[in-house]
C-alpha cells in the first residue's frame, strides 16, 4: 500500500495471513460500546471477538462487512477461561453482539463459523442477521461425527479446535442467540449439518437457507433448550421445549 497499489499474496501456504478484525487477544481490560461498519476483508481471516481473560466484551455491532476468500473461519466469537491476569479474577463475559449485512465468499472449508463459551458460562444475546456464507464444501460424514474439544484454558485460535461437525455454524453454550435471513451455501457437496447447536438455551431461526445433501440434516441439537425455526428452507416450522439430542 505504500505505492498506492494492492498486491495479494502469493498462493502459498508458507506465506502466513493473519489480518483480521479482531477483539484480544490480550482481554483484560474489555471492549465495551463499539461499532464497526463498512469494512472489505480479503484474502485473510475473519472477524474474531475473543475474551478469555476475564474481560467484559459487550454491546458491539458489526454491520456492512464484505468477506473474501478467508482462510479459516468467517466469525469466531470466544469466551474462555485462559486467565492470564490477576489473581481471583472472574471469568469475563460476552454478551449483547449484532452481527448484521455480512457477505463471505469462497471460505475455505474445514472449520464452520464459532460461537462457543464455556462449560457454566454463556455466551449471551447475539443477533446475526442478513447474512450470506459461500464456503467451499468437501466435509465428510466422518467429520460431521466429531466432538470438539472444549479447550477452555488455552489460546483462542479457532485452528486449535480441528474441523468442525458443521460446515456453517457451530454453536456451543450459548444462550439468547437469534439468526434471521442467513444464506448458508457450499461449493462442493458437504455430507455435515449446516447447524451444530449444543448446551444452547434460547435460540430463533428465521428465515434460514441451509443447502444440504441428500440425507444429510440441516441442524443437529444436543441439550437445548428453547428452539424454534421458522419461515425456513429447506426445514419445516418447528418448536422444541427441550431435547437432548435430535437431528431436523
Amino acid at each position: 500500500m505504500l505505492d498506492a497499489t494492492y498486491k495479494r499474496f502469493p498462493l502459498d501456504p508458507k506465506v502466513p495471513r493473519n489480518g483480521r478484525i479482531k477483539f484480544g487477544t490480550e482481554s483484560n481490560g474489555g471492549f465495551r460500546n463499539i461499532t464497526i461498519a463498512n469494512c472489505v476483508i480479503e484474502d485473510c481471516r475473519g472477524i474474531a471477538l475473543e475474551t478469555v481473560d476475564g474481560a467484559r466484551l459487550e454491546d458491539v455491532s458489526i454491520t456492512n462487512v464484505t468477506m473474501r476468500d478467508i482462510i479459516d473461519v468467517p466469525f469466531f466469537l470466544r469466551l474462555g477461561r485462559r486467565m492470564r491476569g490477576p489473581e481471583g479474577t472472574p471469568v469475563g463475559q460476552l454478551r449483547r453482539v449484532i452481527i448484521s449485512n455480512v457477505i463471505a465468499s469462497n471460505c475455505a472449508s474445514r472449520q464452520a463459523a464459532i460461537i462457543t463459551g464455556i462449560r457454566g458460562h454463556y455466551i449471551e444475546d447475539l443477533k446475526l442477521s442478513n447474512i450470506h456464507l459461500l464456503h467451499q464444501g468437501g466435509g465428510t460424514a466422518e467429520d460431521a461425527r466429531i466432538q470438539p474439544p472444549e479447550l477452555e484454558n488455552d489460546y483462542p485460535e479457532p485452528s486449535r479446535f480441528g474441523p468442525m461437525p458443521a460446515h456453517g455454524f457451530y454453536i456451543r453454550h450459548v444462550t439468547d442467540i437469534e439468526m434471521r435471513d442467513v444464506d448458508v451455501k457450499f461449493m462442493k457437496e458437504d455430507f455435515r449439518p449446516a447447524f451444530h447447536l449444543d448446551d444452547v438455551k434460547a435460540a430463533y431461526f428465521t428465515r434460514i437457507k441451509a443447502a444440504h445433501t441428500a440425507d444429510v440434516p440441516s441442524f443437529v441439537l444436543k441439550n437445548v433448550e428453547d428452539f424454534r425455526i421458522l419461515d425456513s428452507r429447506p426445514i419445516s416450522d418447528i418448536d422444541v421445549d427441550n431435547v437432548k439430542e435430535k437431528t431436523v
